[in-house]
C-alpha cells in the first residue's frame, strides 16, 4: 500500500510542476485534464503526508521515553504517544478508501431523468413528490438544481421531466438513485381507503463535457418544430421546439420548454450528449456491465431500489438492507442518511473485493 501511496504523492508533486507549464497552460483540454487528476488525488496525498508525520511523532515519542525523563515528561510523553498511535490506525483505514478504483465520474454534474411508469396517475404524482424531494436535497447541498425539460400533467404530476444538477461531487452521491423507485400509498381518488402500489423511475447520467466526448455535426440530424402544450402565443407563433437525433446510436432528445429554438437546441444537446456519453462508456469498457450489476445503484434502471410507504410512514433501500421510519423526513430532501449508508457500503464491498484479490 505504502508504495502505492509513494507513487500517488510523486505523481501529484509531478502534476504541480506541469499545470504551472506555459506549454501546459495553453493546451485548454491537458490542462483540465492535469488539473482534475491533481483534484482528485489532493486528499489522498494530504492523509497520506499526515500519516508520515505521525510515523516520525511515534518514532520521536519512543525515543523520548527510551531517556530519563522526570515523571511528568514521561507522562507526557506517554499520553502523545496514545494519541498518535490511535491517529495512525484511523489514517490507515482512510488510507486504505482513498485508495480504492475512483469512478472517474464521482466529480461530475449529472443530468436527472424522472419519469411516471407504473401506475397511471399515481406513478405520474409520485414522480412529481421524487422531483421535489431531490430538489430539497439539492438545496441543501448547494448545488444548482435546473428544470431542462418538463411534462406536466392536468393533475400535477410528471410523465417526464429532465433536470440538471451541477454543484461538487454531484454524481458521487446521486448515482445511487438509479432505478425504479416504487410507492405504497393510498391515492387521492382511492374511494375505499385501499393501498395502491405504483412506480417512477430516476436515470442519473454524468454530464460529458466537449472535451470528453465531441459529437460530429455530421452524425446529428437536427429537426425542427412548433412546441405544444402551454406557452401563449409565443407556442404558436415560434417553432422553437427542437429534436436532435444522434444517427450511429439512434438516440434522440427533444426539447420545447426554452422560449428560443437556440436554447432548446443547447439544452438538446447537453443531454445527447450526456446519454451518449453513458452508451459509449458501457460498450467501451469489457467489465462495464458486470461493474453496474455489482454496484450498488448503478446497475438495472428496471431494478426496483426503493420503496416510499406512506401508511408506515417507513422507506426501505432494499440493496442494502436499510429501513427508516422517516419518510416524510426523507421526502423533504433530508436523504443524508441513506445517501451515507450507500456510500459506506459501496467502499466495504470495494475494499473486501481488493482484499481478497490481493
Amino acid at each position: 500500500m505504502f508504495d502505492q501511496l509513494q507513487a500517488v504523492e510523486d505523481r501529484y508533486e509531478e502534476l504541480g510542476e506541469l499545470l504551472s507549464d506555459p506549454t501546459v497552460i495553453s493546451d485548454n483540454k491537458r490542462f483540465m485534464e492535469l488539473s482534475k487528476e491533481e483534484a482528485a488525488t489532493r486528499e489522498t496525498v494530504d492523509v497520506y503526508r499526515r500519516y508520515k508525520e505521525v510515523i516520525q511523532g511515534i518514532k520521536d515519542a519512543e525515543e523520548l521515553l527510551s531517556e530519563n525523563l522526570d515523571a511528568e515528561m514521561a507522562e507526557m510523553a506517554k499520553e502523545e504517544l496514545y494519541e498518535l498511535k490511535d491517529e495512525k490506525v484511523e489514517l490507515e483505514e482512510k488510507l486504505k478508501i482513498l485508495l480504492l478504483p475512483k469512478d472517474p465520474n464521482d466529480d461530475k454534474n449529472i443530468i436527472m431523468e424522472i419519469r411516471g411508469a407504473a401506475g397511471g396517475d399515481e406513478a405520474q404524482l409520485f414522480a412529481g413528490d421524487l422531483f421535489e424531494m431531490y430538489q430539497s436535497y439539492a438545496q441543501k447541498q448547494g448545488w444548482r438544481f435546473e428544470v431542462m425539460e418538463a411534462n406536466i400533467t392536468g393533475i400535477g404530476g410528471y410523465k417526464e421531466v429532465i433536470i440538471m444538477i451541477s454543484g461538487n461531487n454531484v454524481y458521487s452521491k446521486l448515482k445511487y438513485e438509479n432505478g425504479a423507485h416504487r410507492v405504497q400509498r393510498v391515492p387521492a381518488t382511492e374511494s375505499q381507503g385501499r393501498v395502491h402500489t405504483s412506480t417512477a423511475t430516476v436515470v442519473v447520467l454524468p454530464e460529458a463535457e466537449e472535451v470528453e466526448l465531441e459529437l460530429e455535426d455530421k452524425d446529428i440530424r437536427v429537426d425542427i418544430y412548433h412546441a405544444s402544450g402551454a406557452g401563449g402565443q409565443h407556442v404558436n407563433k415560434t417553432a422553437s421546439a427542437v429534436r436532435l437525433t444522434h444517427l450511429p446510436t439512434g438516440i434522440a432528445v427533444a426539447m420545447q420548454d426554452q422560449r428560443s429554438q437556440l436554447q432548446n437546441r443547447e439544452k438538446a444537446m447537453q443531454v445527447l450528449r450526456a446519454r451518449v456519453y453513458d452508451k459509449m462508456q458501457q460498450e467501451a469498457q469489457s467489465e462495464y456491465d458486470a461493474t453496474r450489476k455489482s454496484a450498488i445503484g448503478t446497475g438495472d434502471r428496471s431494478e426496483r431500489i426503493r420503496t416510499y410507504n406512506f401508511p408506515q410512514n417507513r422507506v426501505t433501500d432494499h440493496r442494502i438492507g436499510l429501513t427508516i421510519q422517516q419518510l416524510d423526513r426523507i421526502l423533504s430532501g433530508d436523504m443524508d442518511d441513506i445517501i451515507d449508508a450507500l456510500m459506506i457500503y459501496d467502499q466495504t464491498q470495494k475494499l473486501e473485493q481488493m482484499q481478497n484479490e490481493q
